[in-house]
């Protein structure tokens, strides 16, 4: 006994030679990101509650009132702000208004302006517009110079002002738009295959361009150019020369244009499948779902109050509104969500069970990660407490804390035994789930079982940062003493979590029986060692206890943790056909859970590392990560790798963190019909396409998800996730490593939603 404890002793020390030496990099200059005021996009919606009611088209005015023209009338949005939807009622405003049978509407010098089936009239100007037109089946006109107006039933042309007919004829094929360009007093005339032009000075009507297949158009440029949408995408005309200056552009997110219009600058397209708005880079920002719209069969674009986008649909107005904020403002308004709406005794947890997106109509839910979820968000809150001293940073992080330290006691298991989570009893049934949910010694309450690697990972990462970076002394000591307890736990019962039956749950599980088992590519293998590595480290930094040391260094040297964790991440896959069943089950995919443990471990890897060799190679083994990780651009895992190098992709955690989108509603999304995208095959990581799409476009998820996944398809609104783990946790561990800067820029008007 003695000579096998010599030789492990002799292990231990030569192993510690090996790495013990000390290897610091000369110490790299970050890069910055400055937070200047960027453009934040959201949607305010207003539902039409009448199915059988078709709406026809809107329009805004200089006094920033919105109409839409439906089949029964006039309407107007009432009531509606961000994630709180209004209605369409009928405008009843102008009450003569109701007897008029308007079948068009426009704006015409920043005012309303109506076609009924006797005349084009208004209320402005005193209502001294009212230019009878002749034709009682009127649907189209365009206004031009002097309150004169072009007017069709469909086949004739009327140009009016004034109630005289200045000069009729026909056009065969019938109109699906008219538009003026002022800078050039010419009409513009579309159908189905053919663009012509009427000169209101010659009073001629010839035909400008013939195609087929046409749907809608609008003039850019002054009227130089023509942008026009068909069945199957759009192309541009030169107005002067006649030339087509483009090929038909389908690769669009979908092809079929139902309308075109320029608002603000920019183009915009309209489609069944939402709206879309052309970018300087020649990329399109989409707008799809009840994120943005209530419906996406989209019939009209218009200009909006305050530079919005009005975005009519078969289901209501979308009005899609552009404020400027900063990061900062941003980090602002999600921790009220989070407060407001996701904390459930302490947790950090998603409001489920909503209907249509209405949150009045929500519940908070227990989960089986809510030590995980929790301890993201509690992350994010020590980080802004070491960053801002905030007080109520504080507060919430002893909230948190409290939670947390309640799942440890309030089940029976050995001492350190972390529980799931913990309702009040006799709303959870526990017959319906008896393998997690157990009784409490207290009869007010229950406890969730089977703790998994991911919450002890999240535990140790929370508290680590907790215990380094807290001042307050009582904190610190408590988060220590959790630590300490669920590492001795672990240790005491030879590398797993053992649960009220006796025995190890089914994934908090270190013993290299297990992690051995599995053959050299199954990312299990590496994610375990890795794990408990960083785990046992962060144990001894905190309570200076040997045999978290001694056990690390164990693993490491005798049973191959150390190789297993460095191993290069393009070398895990798929296990071989003859592998045991667990293994192959487990390298069917990539996992992204897998992922989140990782980076969450590497806090405790890195920053707790035993020596500065060690240090160095984890440093490299996480670099390594984060290069397979790279086309997913995503936050959190870029600003983790800033706690190691400056050579991460500091613009597209930005881009992360100012493309999320403010609504984090499980709204079903569609990307896949999209042919503006460039899908791949099917392979091990369940990449869809060649580059990912923004995470305002893409379903919501948690840094667990596929950022390349593309739909999510039911349950409509079912629930809303909460930024504290998103969002929060990037944002505010970017500003503590200092590679996001305080804003430079508050109090913006209007970046208050």
């Amino acid at each position: 006994m003695k000579m096998k404890i010599f030789h492990q002793l002799i292990s231990v020390f030569c192993f510690l030679l090996l790495f013990g030496s000390c290897m610091n990099s000369p110490k790299e200059a970050k890069p910055v990101h400055r937070d200047m005021p960027f453009v934040q996009d959201y949607s305010i919606k207003y539902y039409l509650n009448d199915e059988g009611q078709q709406l026809l088209g809107v329009v805004s005015d200089r006094n920033e009132n919105i109409q839409v023209l439906s089949t029964r009338g006039l309407m107007k949005p009432h009531d509606g702000r961000f994630l709180y939807p209004g209605r369409l009622v009928p405008d009843l405003t102008y009450r003569p208004m109701a007897d008029k049978k308007i079948t068009a509407i426009t704006s015409y010098q920043d005012q309303f302006v109506y076609l009924d089936d006797v005349a084009v009239l208004s209320n402005a100007w005193a209502g001294k517009l009212f230019s009878k037109h002749g034709m009682p089946n009127a649907r189209w006109f365009a206004g031009g110079d002097d309150f004169s107006f072009l007017v069709s039933d469909g086949t004739v042309l009327n140009y009016v002002k004034d109630s005289e007919t200045q000069w009729s004829d026909k056009l065969e094929g019938g109109i699906i738009d008219i538009r003026y360009a002022p800078e050039t007093g010419i009409y513009w005339i579309l159908n189905n295959q053919s663009i012509s032009i009427f000169s209101a000075k010659d009073k001629e009507l010839s035909r400008f361009f013939e195609g087929d297949g046409f749907t809608a158009f609008e003039l850019t440029e002054g009227g130089t150019k023509i942008i026009v949408g068909t069945k199957n995408g759009y192309f541009g005309l030169d107005a002067t020369s006649k030339e087509q200056n483009a090929e038909l552009r389908s690769k669009l997110p979908c092809p079929e244009i139902s309308c075109v219009k320029v608002v603000n600058g920019d183009i915009w397209f309209g489609s069944p499948e939402g709206a879309f708005m052309l970018r300087n880079d020649g990329k399109f920002n989409y707008y799809n779902g009840e994120r943005w719209l209530p419906g996406n069969k989209v019939s009209s674009i218009a200009p909006g109050p305050d530079g919005s986008v009005l975005v009519l649909t078969d289901k209501g107005l979308g009005q899609i509104c552009f404020k400027k904020m900063t990061l900062a403002d941003k980090a602002a308004y999600f921790q009220k969500q989070v407060r407001q709406r996701h904390i459930r005794n302490g947790f950090n947890s998603s409001l489920d069970g909503m209907k249509n997106g209405d949150l009045s109509t929500g519940y908070l839910s227990d989960s089986d990660n809510d030590g995980l979820w929790t301890s993201m968000y509690l992350g994010a809150e020590i980080f802004r407490y070491a960053v801002t001293r905030s007080e109520e940073a504080l507060q919430n992080c002893l909230e948190s804390l409290d939670a947390m330290e309640r799942l440890y006691n309030i089940n029976s298991n050995p001492v350190g035994f972390p529980s799931r989570s913990f309702e009040r009893s006799g709303y959870i049934n526990i017959l319906s789930d008896p393998e997690r949910w157990q009784h409490a010694k207290d009869p007010e309450w229950d406890w969730k079982a089977t703790t998994s690697s991911d919450e002890a990972i999240g535990h140790i990462f929370a508290l680590g940062a907790m215990a380094e970076l807290i001042d307050n002394e009582p904190m610190r000591k408590r988060a220590i003493h959790l630590i300490d307890i669920l590492m001795q736990h672990i240790v005491d019962h030879d590398m797993y979590l053992i649960d009220y039956d006796g025995k190890p749950t089914t994934w908090a599980r270190w013993n290299p029986e297990y992690v051995n088992a599995r053959p050299v590519m199954v990312g299990d293998r590496k994610i375990n060692s890795s794990n408990i590595i960083g785990m046992l480290q962060t144990a001894y930094h905190f309570t200076q206890k040997e045999v978290f040391r001694e056990k690390a260094f164990e693993l490491m040297h005798e049973h191959g943790y150390f190789e297993n964790l460095m191993r290069p991440m393009k070398e895990i896959g798929l296990a071989p056909a003859d592998a045991d069943e667990l293994s192959r089950d487990l390298s069917e995919s990539w996992n992204h859970s897998d992922d989140e443990m990782y980076f969450l471990g590497y806090w405790g890897l890195y920053r707790y590392a035993f020596n500065d060799t060690l240090k160095a190679r984890y440093r490299e083994a996480i670099i390594d990560h984060w290069e397979i990780e790279r086309p997913e651009k995503e936050g959190a895992w870029n600003i983790f790798t800033a706690m190691v190098s400056a050579e991460f992709d500091l613009n597209e955690a930005i881009w992360y963190l100012q493309e999320h989108p403010m609504d984090l509603i499980n709204w079903d999304i569609k990307n896949s019909h999209r042919n503006d995208i460039e899908l791949i095959g099917p392979n091990f990581r369940n990449q869809t396409t060649k580059a990912v799409l923004p995470p305002d476009e893409r379903p919501v998820q948690r840094h667990n998800g596929n950022m390349f996944r593309l739909d999510r398809i039911g349950g409509n609104g079912n629930g809303e996730h909460s930024a504290g783990d998103i969002w929060l946790l990037p944002y505010w561990m970017g500003r503590y490593l200092e590679v996001i800067s305080g804003p430079s820029n508050t109090n913006i008007p209007g970046s208050d939603l």
